[in-house]
């Protein structure tokens, strides 16, 4: 009977602490709006941070509340956001798709180097000292660290400088953070042309340590039709809402560091010109091909007029030949025929008779 009544009690316990956990969920439940979840299903789930955030959840929850933009995500561009605008009941209006670009070209050829670092591979470590290796100080550092980070891997240091690969971007912005020199910008992703560099220092301190650094000579602006591009202080920018990428800053830049993408405006501009010259070309070449095509026709023809009979499909060497001949007899024919008409009357027709009679007689006297 002890352990019967242990066993009740303790089971009553139980249910009794079970009610009062039951209520208390019922009193203190929080309540979460049904519009977070979803839009929480809506975004691409990267939880890369991109958005200013810790994570989409996050992120959902403050365009909730609306503490951010329905386009907020960079990742999901306009599909995303008009998903989200269609739960929240509200116009995304356009979003525009980002991508990283490394605003510089200093690279080992390019960029003087003022001491040999040997330490962790680590751009913020390497900062530390001096600034890093390069004698530019708002030159790429080139250990990586964006690289490290990337989810995406769409970031990799080339010859000393990081290269964005645009096809892998999306534009989350943690390189953008990374970057202890703060030269990772985030541009438009069909933007095809950037100022590759990020120099501060005048055009002719930056000559000292950079072959290819902006030195500021405004030659870029007094070409640009759209007031697109601006040097402000020693460095050139772009406003891509009012660039046209006509690509004339691009011809004028002394130093080349305007730079379009390949694939991109640059490369699309010459081929309109191209396949109008190349019938241009073509049709010169065929003209004096067709001009001995004709001079060659010219003396077939008499070959073919003569060989007008049913049996002949192809005329022979000998043939030709013969037929000249004909033509010939034909010709001395025609003169014995206006002799003989021209003497009728001193020659009648009787006479050749009597004269083989003559000489028939006088062979007779003779025998």
């Amino acid at each position: 009977m002890t352990v019967l009544y242990a066993f009740l009690w303790f089971a009553g316990i139980s249910l009794l602490l079970g009610a009062m956990l039951a209520i208390a969920s019922i009193v203190f439940e929080v309540k979460v709006d049904p519009k977070i979840p979803e839009i929480t299903e809506a975004l691409p789930g990267a939880n890369c941070g991109g958005c200013g955030f810790s994570g989409c959840a996050a992120c959902a929850e403050a365009i909730v509340k609306g503490e951010a933009k329905v386009s907020a995500c960079p990742v999901g561009g306009q599909a995303v956001a008009d998903q989200i605008a269609a739960i929240m009941g509200v116009d995304a209006g356009s979003v525009t798709r980002m991508r990283a670009q490394v605003m510089c070209s200093g690279t080992r050829d390019n960029a003087k180097q003022k001491y040999i670092y040997e330490g962790p591979h680590d751009c913020a470590a390497a900062m530390r000292l001096g600034g890093g290796p390069k004698e530019c100080p708002n030159g790429c550092i080139g250990f990586g660290t964006c690289e490290m980070l990337c989810p995406q891997d769409a970031i990799h240091v080339e010859n000393g400088v990081a290269v964005v690969r645009a096809e892998k971007c999306i534009g989350c912005g943690i390189c953008v953070e990374s970057c202890p020199k703060h030269i990772i910008k985030l541009i438009p992703f069909d933007a095809p042309v950037h100022v590759g560099c990020s120099s501060l220092d005048k055009g002719a301190v930056t000559r000292t340590y950079c072959e290819v650094g902006c030195i500021g000579c405004k030659m870029c602006t007094k070409v640009c039709e759209t007031g697109a591009i601006t040097v402000n202080g020693a460095i050139a920018s772009i406003d891509y809402e009012k660039c046209t990428h006509c690509g004339k800053c691009v011809e004028k830049c002394p130093r080349k560091i305007i730079v379009f993408e390949e694939g991109k405006a640059k490369i699309e501009e010459p081929k309109p010109e191209a396949p109008v010259k190349e019938p241009e070309d073509k049709a010169a070449a065929e003209k004096p091909v067709a001009e001995p095509k004709a001079e060659i026709a010219e003396p077939v023809k008499p070959a073919q007029e003569p060989a007008t009979a049913p049996t002949a499909e192809a005329v022979s060497a000998e043939t030709k030949v013969e037929e000249p001949k004909a033509e010939e007899s034909k010709v001395e024919e025609t003169p014995v025929e206006e002799a003989a008409a021209s003497e009728p009357k001193d020659a009648p027709a009787q006479n050749p008779a009597d004269d083989s009679e003559k000489a028939e007689g006088k062979s007779d006297e003779t025998k």
